[in-house]
C-alpha cells in the first residue's frame, strides 16, 4: 500500500482514508476532479493537513471529501507540513459528511456562486433585532454588492457554509438581496483617433439601464466595470454609448494585447466599485 491509486467512481475517498487509517500509513493522498486538485497529508493513518486551492485545514479536507468523481493517488514521500487538522479521522469524516449535507442545502438556496450578495443596510441597523455570531461579522464587510459569493469566500477567509449561513440570516431578516449582474460579451476593437482617446472600454447604454436596477448601482452611477477572461481579470473605466449592439464590449487594442485576447474573444463583465 506504499503506492495506491484509483478512481473515485470505484471507491469513495472516505473508504480510501479508512483503509490508510487501519494500516496507520503515512504519505500524501493526491486527489483530482476535473481541473481541481487537493492533497491530504496523512501521518500514522490520521489526516493532519489538507490543501485545496487557496483553502487549507478542515475547509480543504471537507471540500475534497465532497468529490464523487475524479482520481486519487497515495504516495509515501517524506514531507513537512503544518498540523492544521486536529481531529481523529472518524471525527473528520463525520464532520465532513455533516458539512457536505449543509453545503448542499445552501446550494439549493444559493445555487449560483457567481451571484452577488448585498447587505443593503449599514451599521447598527444591519444587526438590529437579529442574532449574529463573530463569524457573521467577519463576512459582512465583504457583502458590498460587487463581490460574488466565490469572491466573498476567498477574501473573507470563511468557508462556503459560513458565508451562506450569514447571507441566509440577513436575507431572512430582509436585509440582504442577491442578484446576478455578470453578463457575457464579445470583444470588439475600440476605434480611437486624434480626438478620441482609449483610456476606457465602451458598452451599450442599455447595459447601464439594466445594471441600474441592481444592488448599489441603484444609488451610485457606474463608472467602472470588472472584466474577466480565462487568463485573468481587470477593472476598467467604462463609458456607456448609444449603440445597439449590447452583446459586445469595445476594448482598446493595447488592453487586448496586454490581456492576451483578441476581437471576438468572450469576456464576462459586471459593475465594479
Amino acid at each position: 500500500m506504499s503506492h495506491l491509486r484509483g478512481s473515485l467512481q470505484s471507491i469513495a475517498l472516505s473508504d480510501v482514508l479508512q483503509l490508510l487509517h487501519v494500516n496507520r500509513k503515512t504519505g500524501k493522498l493526491f486527489v483530482t476532479q476535473d481541473q481541481d486538485k487537493g492533497i491530504l497529508f496523512v501521518r500514522n493513518g490520521e489526516v493532519i493537513h489538507a490543501e485545496m486551492g487557496a483553502l487549507t485545514g478542515d475547509a480543504a479536507a471537507f471540500g475534497v471529501l465532497e468529490w464523487e468523481k475524479g482520481l486519487f493517488e497515495f504516495a509515501t514521500p517524506a514531507f513537512n507540513c503544518p498540523t492544521t487538522i486536529n481531529r481523529s479521522l472518524p471525527d473528520l469524516l463525520m464532520e465532513g459528511a455533516r458539512t457536505c449535507d449543509t453545503r448542499r442545502r445552501f446550494r439549493s438556496i444559493f445555487p449560483n456562486l457567481r451571484a452577488v450578495p448585498w447587505a443593503h443596510l449599514q451599521g447598527p441597523k444591519l444587526a438590529q433585532g437579529i442574532k449574529l455570531f463573530p463569524e457573521d461579522h467577519r463576512v459582512i464587510p465583504y457583502l458590498d454588492g460587487y463581490s460574488c459569493f466565490s469572491e466573498v469566500i476567498a477574501t473573507s477567509g470563511e468557508n462556503e457554509v459560513t458565508v451562506c449561513q450569514t447571507c441566509m440570516t440577513l436575507r431572512d431578516a430582509g436585509r440582504l438581496e442577491v442578484f446576478e449582474p455578470e453578463r457575457e460579451f464579445r470583444v470588439a476593437l475600440l476605434k480611437t483617433g486624434l480626438f478620441r482617446k482609449a483610456g476606457h472600454v465602451e458598452l451599450s447604454a442599455d447595459l447601464e439601464i439594466f445594471w441600474s436596477t441592481m444592488g448599489p448601482s441603484r444609488h451610485n452611477p457606474i463608472h467602472r466595470v470588472r472584466i474577466a477572461w480565462p487568463g485573468g481579470e481587470s477593472v476598467q473605466t467604462v463609458q456607456f454609448v448609444g449603440h445597439d449592439n449590447y452583446k459586445t464590449v469595445a476594448v482598446p487594442k493595447d488592453l487586448m494585447q496586454a490581456w492576451g485576447i483578441s476581437e471576438g474573444s468572450s469576456v464576462k463583465i459586471s459593475p465594479a466599485p
